[in-house]
């Protein structure tokens, strides 16, 4: 089943200027709304533990606080890293697609708003992994020149999708710690500001999506009802990277394995995925080769 667009409801161009307004009343400027200049806190997490992908297991158990908060900021710089990298996709593929649209349409100024938003939100994630002391996961030179080239792929409904991969799993699991008092104050307000503007980009994806399904051809629909599965194997590798534990001091492939098969760690990946995927059972792109690749990587 798919959802449909009802006549009643606002035309795109009609959704992009609502948006446009939105974004004129509650947007950041990341250089001066984040005091850079405060000291971290002692004793206080980057992550909530509960999130961290070895919590609960006997490896988290082992560890000292000291130890578990550096593990935080470890897995905080990896999430905040491959933030970086993502918009560094979704900017190009704003660009490119814009190339070949109405530059007085409203859609196109709303891509153009969008876009200043994520180039902010990736200076706002380089300096708050400088402002912790972390050091980047940087991807590999071919893992690097398959970013460059993605851009290419992803357009119309496919570029929407990709987005919302990109963007929703991310944002739930930052819903989760907004308001954690247990966190550093200056993850608290990163996430705040994020949360805030990236409500407007998955508002707009989604709608993009839900205009676009009911027309699209069969072929295409089971494409990508199933193309968005890779989403899963690929958030399993993203976030138990050996990297992250070798920097604290552990077995990376070891802790990897763990990590795995950690409940908690599966726990939290369900929680921030559901609404995604429900999205996704909505307008008709949960496909059963996708619905695999998500259970096996523990989000279904």
């Amino acid at each position: 089943m798919t959802t449909a667009v009802r006549p009643s409801e606002p035309t795109r161009e009609e959704f992009a200027e609502r948006l446009l307004k939105g974004s004129v009343k509650k947007s950041y400027e990341p250089v001066v709304d984040i005091d850079w200049n405060a000291p971290l806190e002692q004793d206080k997490f980057f992550l909530p533990p509960r999130m961290c992908t070895l919590y609960g297991t006997d490896l988290w158990e082992a560890m000292t606080r000291e130890q578990q908060i550096e593990m935080s900021r470890q897995e905080l710089v990896n999430v905040l890293s491959a933030g970086i990298w993502f918009e560094n996709i979704l900017n190009q593929a704003l660009l490119r697609d814009m190339m070949h649209k109405n530059p007085t349409a409203r859609t196109t100024h709303y891509s153009l708003t969008e876009l200043g938003d994520e180039t902010r939100h990736m200076l706002m994630f380089g300096k708050t992994i400088g402002r912790i002391g972390g050091v980047p996961v940087r991807p590999r030179l071919h893992q690097r020149m398959v970013i460059n080239a993605l851009p290419f792929l992803f357009r119309g409904s496919i570029l929407w999708g990709a987005a919302l991969v990109g963007e929703e799993i991310f944002d739930a699991l930052q819903r989760q710690i907004l308001d954690d008092p247990d966190l550093q104050p200056i993850v608290r307000r990163v996430m705040r500001i994020h949360v805030t503007e990236e409500a407007r980009h998955i508002q707009y994806a989604r709608d993009g999506l839900r205009r676009s399904v009911p027309a699209m051809p069969r072929y295409r629909r089971f494409l990508l009802a199933n193309l968005q599965g890779v989403g899963g194997p690929f958030y399993r590798h993203l976030f138990t990277l050996p990297v992250v534990y070798n920097r604290v001091g552990l077995d990376g492939r070891a802790a990897r394995r763990t990590a795995r098969t950690n409940p908690h760690f599966h726990e939290a990946s369900r929680a921030s995925f559901a609404p995604l995927a429900a999205f996704f059972e909505e307008v008709g792109l949960m496909g059963g080769l996708a619905r695999g690749m998500w259970r096996r990587a523990g989000f279904l």
